[in-house]
């Protein structure tokens, strides 16, 4: 299995089994909104793979970007489209597999923040490649890597989703022939389901 499949997710969106959904943005995407990280000389447009329920792109097509929020749970891309009606926003929500979907043209940036911890590590690589692949030379990818501790680890097992982002393994994932990594350390955002996030901004070569 390289993957959950959309009945797995679309499950937890009908029974609102949505832990991991804070019902806002992320506040570390708001500090990048407001410190001006995410500046539209870089570039405006931005995908937001795994969407969920819309939040961070209600926030970003607030803030003046061109969108793409992708999600392959119906009840998902539903919601963050009612989402994006009630609040008079702009954005293109589809339903997509990030692992086979291919955009029209290159983003200037991704902000990945559940995608990655929700795919199955053997689908990583794949996922990795995809983004690198999404977003042009000079672009950046925004992302948060979830922090997981897992016994169940200690004896070789895999657990998850969540799944553990070792930040030694995302170095791995994400390495220096196509990313640019920044000086550590790393900033943690923590997550009311007691877990937290390393947020990091990676730069494609």
């Amino acid at each position: 299995m390289t993957q959950l499949s959309p009945n797995f997710w679309q499950e937890k969106f009908e029974t609102q089994q949505t832990g991991w959904d804070r019902g806002q943005a992320s506040p570390q995407l708001m500090r990048w909104l407001a410190d001006d990280v995410f500046n539209p000389r870089n570039g405006q447009r931005i995908a937001v793979p795994g969407c969920g329920k819309g939040w961070e792109v209600a926030a970003l097509s607030e803030a003046g970007f061109e969108v793409t929020g992708l999600d392959y749970t119906p009840a998902a891309v539903a919601e963050a489209q009612k989402r994006l009606r009630e609040a008079g926003l702009q954005a293109q929500v589809i339903q997509a597999d990030v692992l086979t979907y291919e955009p029209a043209q290159p983003f200037d940036a991704v902000y990945e923040q559940t995608c990655l911890c929700a795919l199955t590590p053997d689908a990583w690589i794949a996922y990795s490649q995809q983004l690198a692949r999404w977003i042009r030379p000079g672009g950046r990818l925004y992302v948060m890597f979830m922090q997981v501790s897992r016994p169940g680890s200690q004896q070789g097992l895999v657990e998850g989703p969540p799944f553990h982002c070792d930040i030694n393994a995302m170095h791995a994932l994400f390495d220096q022939r196509q990313w640019r990594w920044p000086k550590g350390p790393l900033t943690q955002v923590p997550h009311k389901n007691g877990l937290f996030e390393l947020a990091c901004v990676l730069e494609r070569i």
